[in-house]
């Protein structure tokens, strides 16, 4: 098995990049969902409830972060990579975390774009999101990312997807951080530890699938598919799984090309 894809997803809910190589760092890849959009009282938006999100592409230039609308010809927004904001307190989920604005500027293109009030966040070093207590090894973090440093899926997993579904879909539905060749469809589900590369991972939970994966993220349109197919040959305890969360130990970086052992 190797591992045949990176992707990273610097602002929560928007378009991801795709990588070559990627450090490992203790909140995921590293920039992986680092920033994130709220609400004027510090709430997260997402993309389930506000699809255009996904029309909005983050690009490296270099080490500076751009972010651009795929359907509008208008300027990129330059991403201060030091934020110099106030300290902001958000809300993600069930968690409460210290965040910092990144800006004014910011925040009036991204109103603009999307229409409402808001506000570009990022997470900073010293700040800290706890992973689930009931799957955390030890003391793990994590970013914006809904629960999880990373994500993996294999792409057998998807053909056996796609070959159920009138229109197949492409793998950008399922926002994965990694995706692998080499094994069985849903060879994942049964993986406690991995190797990729020099990196020790842990897979400790399926991924449960929501709305998201029903929107193109070229078009910002919604459907029913694929989650209305995944739904009828891959629910348990009433959810959607599809891939596998993972946690590391261990420093250093993966890239494309890597092998994966299953420990």
């Amino acid at each position: 098995m190797h591992l045949t894809a990176l992707y990273q997803y610097p602002i929560k809910s928007l378009g991801g990049i795709a990588l070559q190589r990627a450090r490992v760092s203790p909140f995921g890849l590293e920039h992986d969902r680092r920033w994130m959009l709220v609400q004027p009282d510090g709430t997260f938006i997402t993309a389930r409830k506000f699809p255009q999100m996904l029309l909005l592409q983050p690009e490296w230039r270099g080490d500076q972060l751009y972010v651009f609308h795929s359907q509008k010809d208008i300027p990129p927004l330059e991403i201060p990579m030091e934020p110099g904001g106030p300290d902001m307190s958000v809300v993600i989920w069930d968690d409460t975390v210290r965040a910092v604005r990144v800006g004014a500027e910011a925040d009036a293109w991204f109103s603009e774009q999307l229409g409402m009030d808001c506000h570009l966040v990022y997470l900073p070093d010293d700040s800290f999101r706890p992973v689930d207590p009931r799957y955390a090894r030890e003391t793990e973090g994590v970013s914006f990312a809904d629960g999880y440093p990373y994500l993996i899926i294999g792409e057998s997993s998807l053909a056996d997807l796609n070959s159920r579904l009138p229109e197949p879909v492409g793998m950008d539905r399922f926002r994965p951080n990694m995706v692998f060749s080499g094994a069985e469809a849903f060879a994942e589900d049964g993986w406690k530890k991995i190797n990729i590369g020099p990196i020790t991972f842990h897979a400790v939970k399926p991924c449960a699938r929501c709305v998201l994966t029903t929107i193109d993220p070229e078009t910002g349109k919604g459907g029913k598919e694929p989650l209305a197919t995944l739904s009828s040959y891959r629910s348990q305890d009433h959810k959607v799984l599809f891939g596998m969360n993972l946690l590391h130990e261990g420093e250093g970086a993966i890239k494309v090309g890597d092998e994966i052992v299953v420990r």
